[in-house]
């Protein structure tokens, strides 16, 4: 790739070199930047990798190996974005600087191929991952993972490879959308009228979670669409420098949702959720799908963000003997017999509600894109706090990455370690049995970490402690 092409690619994100210009280097997003905090290198800081791109861009320095790393490097967790006052778009600006990296003699072609091979022929294939799937479930359940993990074998091809295996999340007996009909209906009164996008690794590694999320929109009064049409959202493919293929996907689901009438697009992981949502951004240009992108980016709603603002009512399971009647996350307490349906609500007075028994201690993680690409952060805890019998702790540096950061975890393990450490730290000090996270990479992140750094901890996804909470 010429020097000249490369200058070209990464000028696409600066049409008036406006979005350079935004960051006045005041360094407020130093204190929040994983990297910078491992070494402390200006060069590894989110206004040290702007300025690099800057200089790249106008031809004042070099295409160089420090570069492609430094790029990489970055978790892209967008923390920097929350604390710039300036609202400088780094995210943006580093994919686009890796869509070049991979263009250039820097990165290995044979990794690039790889990566692309495994993110388009299987992570965006249904068929392709359920197949792949389907033998890492084979693995799990004949014993040859417990052999393989006995032996030590896999340290044989890399040191890091057999704590890299431990990472995979055991897989469904079952895959979510052979289990969930096209339209769903609650048993009552349609209240609300959704879609559901069921995603890629949700839909074969973590089904349960998709399953708990139909169960629960049915009980919320939910008419539930899931197109058998959708597809990946794109998001894996789009961060990691094939956004090409990304806007492929985004038009595909655009075109498989937008035969349906719904006015809530559920998503149940905020990776997926924050992509689809920036689907309006990534297809302004395209004429025959840029009005299609808004109104179909305009719907989407994280699970946790459309209990906050819906205010559905839940019937829960009693604490104690009684049963709980519950909106989420707005409740009205009201105090009755034993016999009767108690109201709950939120906030809690503690003084006065001392019959409902504290029994679950939850502690929450944000999600690096529910909370910096998103925006949301209050609306989950409004929801958890909600719950009866639920003790909550703040988690200190709740929303520091935890190193998943979609492959991240995978393709620089170690450097992803580090945070893990940090995070894993933090969540034993809140002596919380359950945290509680909304993307599948930080849930199988987390556990990895609780059996690395010995944490005695239980991981689940928000909706998933409602489904279990919901009176049968």
């Amino acid at each position: 790739m010429s020097k000249e092409i490369q200058y070209k690619e990464l000028l696409k994100i600066l049409p008036d070199d406006d979005i350079l210009q935004q960051c006045i280097h005041c360094g407020m997003c130093l204190a929040t930047c994983p990297t910078y905090e491992i070494t402390k290198l200006e060069r590894s800081s989110p206004r040290g990798r702007i300025k690099m791109i800057k200089s790249v861009a106008r031809g004042e320095m070099e295409m160089s190996r420090i570069f492609a790393d430094e790029m990489n490097f970055c978790l892209d967790c967008q923390a920097c974005e929350t604390a710039c006052p300036a609202g400088v778009q780094y995210g943006r600006m580093i994919e686009t600087a890796r869509v070049v990296i991979d263009q250039t003699e820097y990165v290995s072609k044979f990794s690039v191929e790889i990566k692309k091979f495994v993110l388009r022929k299987i992570v965006a294939s249904r068929n392709g991952l359920k197949i792949v799937s389907r033998f890492l479930w084979i693995y799990q359940k004949t014993g040859l993972q417990k052999l393989i993990r006995a032996t030590g074998i896999l340290k044989i091809f890399s040191k890091n490879l057999s704590e890299i295996e431990t990472l995979s999340p055991l897989i469904a007996d079952k895959f979510s959308d052979t289990q969930i009909n096209e339209i769903e209906l609650p048993t009552g009164e349609v209240k609300y009228k959704t879609a559901f996008h069921f995603g890629c690794l949700m839909n074969t590694m973590f089904a349960d979670i998709n399953i708990d999320t139909i169960d629960v929109l049915k009980e919320c009064g939910c008419k539930i669409i899931t197109p058998k049409d959708q597809v990946c959202c794109g998001s894996l493919m789009g961060h990691n420098g094939d956004m090409e293929f990304a806007l492929k996907l985004a038009r595909k689901n655009i075109d498989a949702f937008e035969k349906h009438d719904y006015d809530f697009l559920i998503s149940n992981s905020a990776g997926c959720g924050a992509f689809m949502k920036d689907y309006a951004h990534l297809l302004e240009d395209d004429p025959d799908y840029a009005e299609k992108a808004k109104r179909f980016s305009s719907k989407v709603k994280d699970v946790m963000e459309f209990f906050a603002e819906q205010k559905p009512e839940l019937t829960f399971q009693s604490v104690i003997s009684k049963e709980s009647s519950t909106r989420l996350p707005d409740r009205q307490a009201e105090k009755s017999s034993s016999n009767d349906i108690q109201q709950i609500s939120l906030p809690i007075n503690r003084d006065r509600n001392d019959n409902h028994k504290k029994n679950q201690n939850v502690t929450y993680h944000d999600a690096c894109h529910l909370i910096h690409a998103q925006k949301i952060s209050t609306q989950p805890r409004e929801v958890i706090k909600s719950l009866p019998g639920v003790e909550y702790t703040e988690l200190e540096e709740a929303s520091w990455c935890c190193g998943s950061a979609g492959i991240y975890n995978v393709v620089r393990y170690d450097d992803a370690v580090k945070q893990l450490e940090r995070k894993m730290n933090n969540i034993k000090n809140t002596k919380a049995k359950i945290v509680l996270t909304g993307n599948p990479g930080c849930m199988g992140q987390i556990k990895h970490g609780t059996q690395k750094f010995n944490v005695d901890v239980e991981v689940l996804h928000p909706v998933t402690l409602i489904k279990r909470m919901l009176k049968k």
